[in-house]
């Protein structure tokens, strides 16, 4: 089978209004294709590589299904730590196969299904997305597998809206589609809404430009429990009539202790020797930035600065200011809600 380009969306500030708009969650997991035809299943990441080896458990789920043949669009999540976790998702791209197989035993993925592009002799690629949910709700109910779910999705934008507020983690925003839309694979037709939270966080070191002597990045700390300060990510969203004086200020404030806990250029097989040019500085600055998801405690992205917090205290910066991720029985409510 060829692989099949999942229809991408644009980023907006808000959620369209009106008649004719679908609103569906925007999971964070890795989006997949999942298609079965003559008794073989396939499953394909966004980028079109083959990802039945990395998810075993999804491919033998797909196999036993009812449904002989089928193109299926939807995200692989994986609840571990009594919680979705993205960062459980990535420790599957492994090449080792027994270490693949020893994780889908324990902790299996799940397939959110939302949308459907074929079932049996029926291509649906053309058909509006009404009509392809019809088809999607139909398949789903015949099937009887935990690890298969219905990804909801409403016509009424302030419930949209609700799963932007009250949602954790496991969410990376919202996505409305107009509900007379044909699939378009790799075009950019819908629309997507991302989480926008803030934090406020201790600025613990910085690096230098890698083509001048003006700061290139803040490195951002949190506060955890035992009173360590833990390096969560960076920004770099310094305008750049600012950084003559951010970088005065931060040679002024060079010296221990910067990160207590765990501090960049850390091992990791990522390392670069500039991983470990970093300047510590003493926690006194406090700054608030924009993120989208948080993995394994850090910063899954750059973060952008909105401003100083000269009224925050250093101490105040702890990690229980982060975006839990969505629990079971969380999930399970969202996807009756």
């Amino acid at each position: 089978m060829t692989p099949v380009a999942p229809m991408e969306a644009m980023l907006a500030e808000e959620l369209p209004n009106g008649p004719g708009w679908q609103y569906e969650p925007k999971w964070d997991g890795f989006r997949c294709i999942a298609a079965r035809s003559a008794g073989e299943v396939e499953l394909w990441s966004k980028s079109g590589k083959p990802l039945a080896r990395y998810f075993p458990e999804i491919e033998t789920m797909f196999g036993r299904l009812k449904a002989r043949d089928f193109i299926l669009d939807g995200e692989l999540l994986i609840v571990a730590g009594g919680a979705v976790a993205f960062d459980a998702l990535q420790l599957r791209l492994h090449p080792a196969e027994s270490r693949v197989r020893k994780l889908a035993t324990e902790t299996p993925a799940m397939f959110m299904a939302f949308d459907c592009l074929a079932v049996g002799r029926e291509i649906l690629g053309r058909a509006p997305l009404a009509d392809r949910r019809t088809q999607l709700v139909e398949l789903l109910s015949r099937e009887s597998e935990p690890s298969l779910q219905l990804s909801p999705a409403t016509s009424d934008r302030d419930r949209a809206l609700d799963w932007l507020k009250r949602t954790g983690g496991a969410l990376d925003g919202v996505v409305a589609k107009r509900i007379d839309l044909s699939y378009r694979p790799g075009e950019r037709v819908m629309v997507k809404v991302k989480q926008r939270r803030t934090v406020d966080c201790v600025v613990g070191g910085f690096r230098y430009g890698s083509k001048h002597r003006e700061v290139g990045s803040l490195l951002l700390g949190l506060y955890d429990h035992a009173g360590l300060l833990n390096h969560v990510g960076f920004t770099s969203s310094i305008a750049a009539r600012d950084r003559g004086a951010w970088t005065e200020e931060l040679e002024a404030l060079v010296g221990p202790p910067g990160f207590t806990g765990n501090a960049p250029g850390g091992p990791s097989r990522w390392s670069t020797e500039r991983t470990g040019e970093w300047q510590p500085l003493k926690p006194v600055l406090v700054v608030e930035v924009l993120y989208d998801q948080v993995t394994a405690g850090r910063f899954r992205h750059g973060t952008r600065l909105l401003r100083r917090r000269p009224d925050k205290a250093p101490k105040q910066c702890t990690t229980d200011q982060l975006a839990p991720p969505l629990t079971p029985a969380q999930l399970k409510q969202l996807m009756r809600a």
